[in-house]
């Protein structure tokens, strides 16, 4: 068989978005330039390369090829490395590998080991890299030379400053290390026929030596033998463990169950049936249905056992390693007979062996060059920040020196002037800005550790990685979240069922947890029997009620039932959907179906329900298991399929057992006993993501051959025996449901424009202007919690049409008592009549009709639907049938195309069973924290490996996806592709859409990315649309989706949130990358900035903490820079009365220490301590969050208003004490340079901590209060030491015994500190008054209506009900809401839509109509 090499795999650089952008009028064809012109594009693209040949920016491309040529390849010896002619050649050969490493053809050396690396430094790096970005910062590159200010003023503390943010980042780095090493230290079996592996592993061997312990048991034995014995009795394998570090490129390893995969591996063998293995690619695609792989037959027949290996000469040539997941080249070799090798036989590091006992692989690519290591971001991120006074001398030089008679003509050289002011004031950008920046980090990182972000469920707590980005957590605007694991919590369960037209609610499995947890359900009230004559009892409910949740569900009204007859009960829907929460969920549960089986057993609809149950047991290829106890579970390769199972059970087809040609099923019969039948299994067509299809063909017991077939409605609808009707009734439910969500995004519409956040904020200024006002607390508190739930029930006005509803619902309530009193007395003699339409049942067309229906509401509720169907077949047509399948399954070429040529002539004329609905269950609290995310104007993203129709389900479930969002589908496969961007690019350029969400998979987005045009088009869609869901995307897609929003919007932060390994690429391309602690494992964890336990964290990560440190460190940064400019600029102003030489009016010791000592608890308490606005009030309200999206803590216009503060306070500080003090003062009153540089010091640490301790403080507490006594109390006991300590000597200053017995014991000194300081007071208290008056802000309004009693405790109840507060948090904010108010009810149904108006502008209206009242 004649084999093709792989393709060479070429090592370049892939080219920039801008530099695609910028040649897209070069390289694009003629053809498609005339076929489609977009001009501006074309004009926007012109201008690009013109920038882009600007000589500087041709200069900074020399040198980065400069760079790379002579750096990075010539001294660091880092070439690039070349493919292989024609891959690698990997001998099968048992112990080859163990006894010397195989040689990569490529680089002549040994193939790289599996040991892997994410920290980003060494032992050897880390000094050599951290010096440099440390000293690449400006103000720890200035040391002193010429020194005003004392000799260690500036080198002490720098060299502290940089050695404490050394240390903390090889801290940081070192936890990220602990994590590799974890991973490189697990354990696998290799094959060691000739016994190279020594007995103990290096773990051991420190444990010897006393380094740690290590814990052995029983089945942790380092050197395993396999009793795999030839005829002649001898043992033909030696099986050792080692590290997976110390695996390497043609290792033969073995796997046992549910064993994680070391390195990449060609699969040899599998104890599966027909030598499968169920492999778990989670970790690597998201996907949670488990791959099957098989071995190549070449492989299967010559190398299945060890002894085998040892006899036939084999090689693997292999493709050399490269990032694509989804394809694989190589080929097989054995005895000269040589076979393909496909994706099908290749299993990749980072999956997991998952339904079978053991397999055995050949190691292709080890450590960095596997897949999921190639698909990961390598690139370290890091982050890093300018004199004047020459004109100055000048003038004073002209002005006063030449007549100063005290001078001699003496003169200062102007550069030595210039070099004494760099170093004077080189402290208006301080190095303790720095090193307290890092205690503000680190004391923010503490508070973290907040308890409602801990899991107790996981024991998981929130864990900090890094303290370098924590301001933008409250910057986020976009989050690309994976799916799997993230959203959802890897479990399916079956939820709904559609068959003979009526809809049924399956909710066992809840109320199975609910009664584990000791809560008991809430039953429906059996309707206690009536006499002939009495009036209608309204049904009655049970007080069993434990959780307040379930009373806001909907109860199914309880029936009647005749004397001696068992009453029809069941429990109430514990089930809500997140996509809408309020409408009633479907009147009928499966409890209900059972007993209603059980009593007409026979009817029409029990047939059809009986033959629908036997599809959802018979299609699949589950295993049933018994335990010890006697339980029977399943292993599925599907979760959806282990969901059918499971509900087939509930339902009382209950799977036993399953051999390779037979189904056992014990079936419950109507009264109470169990029927075992056997079921022979002829064929199997497996599902395909082609085929959206699986088909099974079964021999019943009475010897009938029927085939069952599910899958997808665009699958099974044209393959039904009536397919005509079935295409038009489904398409008519297709229009349907497009006008409808027409109506509501006329609805979404009218709901927007209603909205004005300027005019809210300007009539809740003026409400709460009116002190009468005041005293109407409950009116605003009612009216708060009144627009909170509106907010929060904005999009679930709507709700699926009504096909839940079955026939008894318009009887009962139709337009008399009597007509309804004469239904429920028609009913007394059998409680289930009227529980279905059994002549519904009957008719094709209504059946069709109401299944496509609820197929359409389901799907809607983020529900995975599936079509189940039937069809009996003829022994003759199986026959002919069999012969061509069978050719297909054993063909040798093209043998999936021809098994799908083959399934298509049979899979036809079926008969429709019925509709299921599966719930991809998601984590708790996401539908509400995606909601909250959207009203923060954060941009949702959902990036994930799996199909197409599963994230568009999961998007309707977790909300991402609105009912009336418009979903702009982008298929390479559907049509002229730039033709549809184009076109949806118009229409959501056009504002016409309230909600669009475009979705794409990863072949179209690699088509994008090959070509300019549509690239350009592609990323400035999706800057513009709301949302977007990219499916069947590889880690690297993902990742680079992420760089090319950074590129499209770079004032915008970006986050990434993921749990698996195949996310690690896309948390390291973000801004901000939080890591889930999930099922797929810590990988995603370990690397990421933050990791935490669920997704629904993320709201109170960001809202809260995000929020509080954005504020806490631009507010940090202004305080800084404000007390360095009052200071300094008091110093400046003293320049003009000593010639602009640099002499400073502060003693030099005091100088040196206040930044350290007297100036730094101002800054760094408030900066750790600070809260502008309660958690509660942050949750309740989303909408603050744009506070640091649009950079309102710290931008230029508050900077400048700060230094404009500045500026003024410190011309009132040295003038004032100028004019007051030192110029009017005499004798016995010291005026001399250091009673009056004290005296300005005074002022300034004073004023300083007064300002930005209290007046600056909207929080004040104990702690911040004590931090400015001490801080003040400091100051002065300085004063005191530094009088009596230091000595007598002559210089400018004179210290000892200054404070104690000179100016410090005059009363002048102290007055003029006293008027001085409250000037200062009353400036800055006029300045806030002013501002708040004509220029409120949102946090200004907030914090005046958080002092109003009861509105906290209403926004901590609003807050619990959206996953920000645990229950026992909510039900406490209940009660306190109730106290505080008293009569304050919170309303029970959201209003709708029309009735949403501005709700600042009502209350303003209100609390203005109420004042003229109380006048």
């Amino acid at each position: 068989m004649v084999h093709q090499a792989p393709p060479d795999v070429c090592l370049k650089r892939e080219r920039t978005f801008e530099e695609v952008r910028d040649n897209i009028n070069i390289t694009t064809p003629a053809a498609e330039k005339t076929e489609f012109n977009l001009p501006p594009y074309r004009s926007w693209a012109d201008r690009k390369k013109k920038r882009a040949d600007r000589p500087w920016v041709k200069a900074q491309k020399a040198a980065e090829k400069a760079y790379k040529r002579y750096i990075v390849e010539g001294l660091l010896r880092q070439k690039p490395i070349p493919p292989s002619k024609d891959g690698r050649h990997i001998p099968l050969q048992p112990g080859l590998a163990r006894r010397k490493s195989l040689k990569d053809e490529r680089t002549g050396h040994a193939y790289i080991s599996n040991f892997i690396r994410s920290s980003r430094y060494t032992v050897w790096n880390f000094f050599p890299k951290q010096l440099f970005f440390q000293f690449s910062k400006l103000a720890n590159f200035l040391l002193p030379g010429h020194r005003t200010t004392g000799t260690y003023t500036t080198i002490g503390p720098l060299i502290a400053f940089v050695a404490l943010s050394m240390a903390k980042e090889g801290y940081d780095d070192y936890r990220r290390y602990r994590m590799d090493k974890l991973e490189n230290r697990s354990s696998a079996c290799v094959l060691d026929p000739e016994g190279t592996v020594k007995d103990r592993s290096r773990a051991d061997r420190l444990a010897a030596r006393g380094f740690f312990k290590k814990e052995k048991t029983g089945s942790e034995e380092q050197v395993t033998e396999l009793e795999s014995v030839r005829a002649d009795g001898v043992v033909s394998a030696q099986w050792a463990k080692v590290e997976w570090q110390d695996i390497r490129v043609g290792d033969i390893i073995r796997l046992q169950r549910d064993e994680n995969v070391p390195a990449d591996i060609i699969l040899l063998s599998a104890t599966g049936p027909n030598g499968v293995a169920f492999i778990e690619t989670m970790a690597l695609d998201g996907e949670t249905n488990l791959k099957s792989k098989q071995a190549s037959p070449l492989l299967a027949k010559h190398c299945s056992t060890t002894v085998d290996m040892g006899k036939c000469e084999a090689e693997v040539v292999s493709e050399d390693p490269n990032i694509d997941l989804y394809n694989y080249e190589g080929r097989v070799t054995v005895n000269g007979e040589t076979m393909p090798l496909t994706s099908n036989e290749v299993v990749y590091r980072g999956s997991t062996l998952r339904n079978t006992s053991e397999a055995i692989g050949l190691v292709i690519n080890s450590g960095e060059e596997c897949k999921i290591r190639m698909n990961a971001n390598k690139n370290a991120r890091a982050k890093a920040p300018p004199n004047a006074a020459r004109l100055g001398y000048i003038i004073w030089r002209g002005q006063y020196e030449r007549k100063a008679f005290y001078l001699h003509e003496g003169s200062v050289s102007l550069g030595q002037i210039f070099i004494a002011f760099v170093i004077a004031y080189n402290t208006l950008i301080p190095l303790s800005l720095y090193v307290s920046l890092e205690i503000v980090k680190l004391g923010q990182l503490f508070l973290l550790s907040d308890i409602e972000m801990y899991d107790p469920v996981t024991d998981t707590p929130m864990v900090a990685n890094t303290t370098t980005i924590l301001e933008n957590l409250g910057q986020v605007s976009f989050v690309f979240s994976d799916k799997t694991g993230t959203l959802t919590e890897n479990m399916m369960k079956f939820r709904k069922m559609s068959v003979a037209g009526s809809a049924w609610l399956h909710d066992m499995d809840l109320q199975r947890e609910a009664e584990k947890d000791g809560n008991q359900p809430v039953r429906r009230e059996v309707v206690e029997p009536a006499e002939k004559g009495s009036r209608l009892v309204v049904p009655k409910f049970s007080a069993r009620v434990a959780d307040p949740e379930m009373m806001e569900q909907p109860l199914v009204e309880g029936r009647r039932s005749e004397s001696g007859r068992p009453p029809r009960t069941s429990t109430a829907s514990r089930w809500k959907s997140s996509v809408y929460p309020t409408p009633s969920q479907p009147d009928n549960k499966t409890e209900d179906l059972i007993q209603y089986l059980n009593n007409k057993p026979n009817s029409h609809f029990s047939r059809k329900t009986g033959q629908f149950i036997l599809c959802m047991a018979l299609c699949h290829t589950c295993l049933p298991e018994t335990k010890d106890n006697g339980e029977i579970s399943f292993q599925a390769a599907s979760p959806d399929e282990l969901a059918l199972v499971e509900a087939a059970r509930d339902l009382g087809y209950l799977l036993v057992d399953r051999a390779a040609q037979s189904m056992t099923l014990q079936i419950r019969n109507p009264d109470g006993t169990t029927t075992t039948e056997k079921y022979e299994i002829l064929d199997v067509i497996e599902f395909s993501s082609k085929r959206k299809r699986m088909s099974i063909v079964i021999r019943m017991p009475d010897g009938r051959l029927c085939m069952f077939t599910k899958g997808a409605d665009s699958a099974i609808l044209p393959r039904l025996r009536q397919k005509q009707l079935a295409i038009q009734t489904a398409s008519a439910i297709e229009r349907r449901a497009s006008m409808r969500r027409s109506v509501e995004q006329e609805k979404a519409f009218r709901r927007l424009s209603l909205q004005s956040p300027k005019r809210e904020s300007m009539n809740l200024r003026r409400a709460l202007d009116r002190k009468d006002s005041w005293r109407k607390s409950v009116q605003i508190t009612d009216e708060v919690d009144h627009w909170l739930s509106r907010r929060e029930g904005v999009d679930d006005e709507a709700g699926p049409v009504d096909g839940y509803r079955s026939p008894r619902r318009s009887m009962v309530g139709g337009r008399s008592v009597e007509l309804a009193r004469s239904f429920e007395l028609s009913r007394l003699a059998d409680p289930y009549d009227g529980l279905v339409d059994e002549t519904l049942a009957i008719n094709d067309a209504a059946v069709f009709e109401r299944c496509f229906q609820h197929v359409d509401d389901f799907a809607t509720e983020g529900l995975r639907t599936l079509i189940f169907a039937y069809r009996y077949l003829d022994e003759d047509d199986y026959r002919k049938w069999k012969t061509i399948f069978h050719q297909a399954t054993t063909s040798l070429v093209k043998r999936q195309e021809r098994i799908e040529d083959a399934a298509e002539l049979i899979e036809q004329e079926f008969d429709l069973a019925g509709a299921t609905a599966i719930e991809d269950k998601l984590q708790q609290g996401v539908p509400e924290t995606i909601d909250k995310l959207r009203r923060a104007n954060i941009k949702v993203w959902m990036l994930t490996g799996d199909k197409r129709e599963t994230a568009i389900n999961i998007a309707h479930s977790a909300r991402i996806c609105k009912p009336f969002s418009e979903v702009y589908i982008l298929d390479v496969t559907q049509g002229d592709l730039q033709e549809r961007l184009a076109m949806t690019l118009t229409d959501v350029c056009r504002g016409m859409v309230p909600h669009s969400v475009a979705v794409i998979d990863g072949h179209t987005l690699s088509v994008v990315e090959d070509s300019e045009t549509l690239s350009v088009l592609f990323y400035d869609l999706v800057a513009r649309v709301d949302s977007v869901i990219c499916c069947r995307a590889s880690p690297s897609q993902k990742a680079n989706l992420v760089k090319c929003i950074r590129r499209q919007t770079p004032q915008a932060v970006t986050l990434a949130i993921g749990d698996g390994a195949n996310d690690i690429a896309m948390i390291q391309s973000s801004h901000v990358g939080i890591g889930i602690s999930g099922r797929e494992g810590l990988q995603a964890a370990r690397i990421s900035d933050y990791s935490i336990a669920q997704f629904r964290f993320l709201q109170r990560l960001l809202f809260v903490h995000g929020r509080w440190n954005y504020v806490r460190s631009g507010k940090y940064i202004l305080g800084t820079f404000w007390k360095e400019v009052i200071f300094y600029l008091i110093q400046a102003h003293y320049q003009r009365y000593n010639g602009y030489t640099g002499t400073s009016i502060y003693e030099s010791t005091s100088l040196t220490v206040f930044n350290t000592i007297f100036t730094s608890l101002p800054v760094i308490i408030p900066g750790i301590f600070e809260r502008d606005l309660s958690a509660e009030t942050l949750l309740a309200l989303p909408e603050l969050y744009s506070f640091g999206q649009k950079c309102r803590g710290f931008n230029y216009l508050q900077y400048l208003g700060w230094m404009f503060m500045a500026v003024a306070e410190s011309v009132v500080v040295y003038y004032a004490v100028h004019y007051i003090y030192a110029n009017v003062s005499h004798w016995p009153v010291e005026t001399d340079l250091f009673p009056v540089g004290t005296l300005v010091y005074s002022l300034a640490v004073v004023f300083i901590n007064l300002k930005l301790m209290f007046l600056e403080v909207h929080d004040r507490t104990l702690v911040i209060l004590g931090g400015m006594v001490v801080s003040m109390g400091g100051w002065w006991l300085w004063n005191i030491v530094l009088s009596a300590l230091m000595k007598k000597t002559v210089a400018p200053y004179v210290v000892r015994d200054a404070f104690l017995y000179g100016f410090g014991s005059n009363g002048m000194w102290w007055l003029v500190h006293f008027v001085v300081l409250s000037a200062l007071v009353v400036f800055e208290l006029g300045v806030t008054a002013v501002r708040r008056s004509l220029w409120p802000t949102d946090r200004d309004l907030m914090q005046e209506v958080e002092s109003v009693q009861g509105v906290k405790e209403v926004l901590r109840e609003h807050a619990a009900g959206n996953g920000g507060y645990p229950p026992a948090a909510a039900a406490a904010g209940n009660a306190a809401s109730r106290r505080a108010t008293q009569e304050f009810v919170r309303p029970q149904f959201t209003p709708p839509a029309e009735e949403r108006e501005n709700p600042m502008e009502s209350l303003g209206a209100k609390m203005a109509a109420e004042g003229p009242q109380r006048a």
